[in-house]
């Protein structure tokens, strides 16, 4: 067994947008098939730029804020409560169009 929360973790940086900061949860490896279980927080304005994934499935799930999700140049708007999943392959970006943070659960899947 592993407990963790966000008080025991230290913020680091999103490898996308060092102003994206998150409290990795689960880090990879540390469970099978998990890459990464996270909170990230995106300050209003800031995007975690396209890019994709050969190895992993990203699961995001909104906590709070508005944002909007592009995959595969497709964009889809988010808010509170949404859950994206996103297969391996699939470009991806995620920006935060409000005015307040966007705070999302990331959690990563080998694929």
């Amino acid at each position: 067994m592993k407990i963790t929360s966000i008080d025991s973790t230290v913020k680091t940086e999103v490898s996308h947008n060092p102003k994206i900061k998150k409290h990795v949860l689960v880090a990879n490896d540390e469970v099978v098939n998990v890459t990464n279980f996270s909170l990230a927080v995106f300050p209003p304005g800031e995007i975690a730029c396209a890019h994709s994934h050969s190895d992993m499935t990203e699961i995001f799930w909104v906590e709070s804020g508005q944002g909007v999700i592009t995959v595969n140049a497709k964009s889809i708007p988010l808010e509170a409560g949404m859950c994206v999943t996103v297969e391996p392959e699939e470009k991806h970006e995620i920006k935060n169009t409000g005015s307040i943070d966007l705070v999302v659960l990331c959690f990563g899947i080998k694929a």
